[in-house]
């Protein structure tokens, strides 16, 4: 399984005495030289209910229906919706285009439910689109699926516009029982801290983040333990990615990477609060990826239940 991240910016040969003193200084050290100590039992709130999902985005090259059949075989009862897929007549077919009706995403979500799948999650465009968040936050809100995803740009994000429009936004989401959820993208809003500031810059319980320590490991170069225990607070859901710099430099499936999922969920496990999990990537590093559907569903068992013993240690530890 994947051990502790040991890429760029992590704890490691020259750079240990540097780092150790670093996280000293955040308070992410405990008195013994190690990590932070998980909170005692009697600190601890009630377990978090963590709701492990599949995104249908792994299986993107097939027609949607397969995917959802693949997620359910694969023993998911939780299912995000993102974001086409290659439908048998070699169209790309949005899973719920941005300005479809909301009585579609209210069938789409009916059809899941059908299959013994509760949607948890659907993309949504940037925090700039309020108008297209706007239908998003509708459709989600009529097929009873709770957090909308946003993201910026690689290149860069206006904040201050991200803080405007997401007050705005806010009221909406409550309004239609939605949270929107800002997962970390790269550039300016690559961070988990990055995003936080934002959620508690608005100030609402309706815009929050999901984080995502595959994109924080990928494109900031930093470890993402240390980045999530400051923004814990703050994290309502997570984009599952693992990622590992050798021997390829490249995303893959949790436990497959060098980040440590037992200290990425651990600083969330007692929060009481409903959390999904949504596995984003579920491949494995280095190999060709499966060329027949059963492969992938093989690979997304894996996932879930890699996922479930993580929970299972960092809950009863």
């Amino acid at each position: 399984m994947g051990g502790h991240f040991r890429g760029p910016g992590a704890i490691g040969g020259r750079r240990a005495f540097l780092q150790a003193a670093g996280l000293a200084a955040l308070g992410l050290v405990n008195g013994t030289g190690g990590r932070a100590a998980p909170p005692a039992a009697s600190e601890r709130g009630k377990p978090t209910q963590f709701q492990i999902a599949c995104m249908t985005l792994p299986y993107s090259g097939l027609p949607l229906q397969r995917a959802l059949t693949g997620i359910r075989s694969a023993g998911f009862a939780f299912v995000a919706w993102g974001t086409s897929h290659l439908e048998a007549d070699g169209r790309k077919v949005p899973v719920l285009a941005g300005d479809a009706p909301p009585a579609a995403a209210k069938e789409l979500a009916q059809r899941c439910r059908d299959m013994g799948l509760e949607p948890v999650m659907l993309f949504g465009p940037s925090p700039e689109d309020v108008e297209g968040l706007t239908r998003r936050i509708q459709q989600a809100g009529a097929g009873g699926v709770s957090q909308v995803l946003t993201m910026g740009s690689t290149r860069g994000n206006d904040v201050k516009l991200w803080v405007k429009n997401l007050k705005q936004l806010a009221p909406i989401a409550r309004d239609h029982k939605v949270r929107i959820v800002i997962k970390q993208h790269g550039g300016n809003t690559g961070t988990g801290v990055a995003c936080a500031a934002i959620t508690r810059e608005v100030g609402d319980d309706a815009i929050k983040v999901s984080y995502d320590a595959g994109n924080v490991m990928d494109y900031q170069k930093i470890d993402p333990i240390p980045d999530l225990q400051k923004c814990a607070d703050q994290v309502y859901s997570f984009c599952i990615k693992d990622h590992r710099t050798f021997p390829k430099d490249q995303d893959c499936g949790p436990g497959l990477g060098e980040i440590d999922h037992y200290r990425l969920l651990a600083p969330v496990a007692f929060t009481g609060r409903t959390m999904p999990l949504c596995c984003e990537n579920i491949f494995a590093p280095v190999v060709a990826r499966p060329s027949r559907a059963e492969g992938i569903d093989a690979l997304a068992r894996r996932a879930r239940e890699f996922l479930e013993l993580v929970i299972q240690g960092i809950q009863a530890a």
